[in-house]
């Protein structure tokens, strides 16, 4: 299938799509207007913590949808959707280290388990693109500028670390508005948590992202960085829990739910 046919297919046309292999990058980009998500699949031993984790840290980890221990569906924010297939990519962490990156994780899964599907910001993007703010990576064919940052985390139990965050270079001209624009979308990350130096937050070369790409910054633009769903994979590097999955960087859920029904 060709990358236009990618560009108008539906959300649960996309998730078929992904189900069956056919698709497996990052998903900036595509079903403009239908809120994306991260994924946090932990045992139900460190499921609490984590929920509280999320609780206390809403920015980083604002939560759509919480399964049954054990169960693989969405009943919120998709139908017919399957969390050990529908992500392009998924990350298997033991111990707090990255053993694995794989295209569905139906062999690994266990009935103690319990996903968290967290707001993405590639879910306000679209109408950052509307608004006329160009989202470079995309241009640039490129996934997300992610960057571990000095931030702390409100720790929860045995969950703690610091924030991630992802970068777009914006025309100072047009900060306030892409700052208005995903502010009116607290649960897909709402409004930047940094503008400019990005120094300040603990970045100390932009030009290398610790996940994602690197992308082009032009004369008369501004970093801005947004809370990233990313954190969890950075809270689980710090925290070491025996088991956990989560997606690879920049490949959401598509869900069926709009961006206009998470507006606060």
């Amino acid at each position: 299938m060709d990358t236009n046919t990618y560009s108008t297919a539906t959300p649960i046309e996309m998730r078929h799509l992904i189900r069956q292999g056919a698709y497996d990058k990052p998903t900036s980009g595509l079903c403009p207007g239908y809120a994306q998500a991260n994924l946090i699949v932990l045992p139900r031993e460190q499921a609490y913590d984590f929920l509280l984790f999320a609780q206390r840290n809403p920015k980083p980890c604002p939560l759509l949808e919480v399964t049954e221990t054990g169960s693989r569906a969405t009943h919120i924010i998709a139908d017919d959707c399957d969390i050990a297939t529908d992500f392009p990519r998924y990350r298997i962490y033991r111990n707090g280290v990255l053993d694995d990156e794989v295209t569905d994780v139906q062999s690994l899964w266990r009935d103690d388990l319990v996903s968290f599907v967290i707001g993405c910001s590639f879910s306000f993007e679209s109408e950052l693109i509307e608004a006329g703010i160009e989202m470079r990576h995309n241009t640039m064919g490129r996934n997300v500028s992610m960057y571990l940052t000095n931030i702390p985390c409100q720790s929860a139990g045995s969950m703690s670390g610091n924030m991630v965050v992802s970068m777009r270079p914006i025309p100072y001209e047009q900060v306030v508005k892409a700052v208005q624009i995903s502010g009116a979308i607290p649960k897909v990350h709402g409004a930047p948590v940094h503008i400019g130096d990005p120094s300040v937050i603990g970045i100390k070369d932009i030009s290398k992202p610790d996940f994602g790409d690197p992308v082009d910054i032009h004369p008369g633009e501004v970093p801005v960085f947004w809370a990233c769903g990313v954190t969890p994979q950075a809270v689980i590097m710090h925290s070491r829990p025996a088991f956990a999955i989560t997606h690879a960087p920049g490949c959401m859920l598509i869900t069926d739910t709009k961006n206009i029904d998470l507006r606060g």
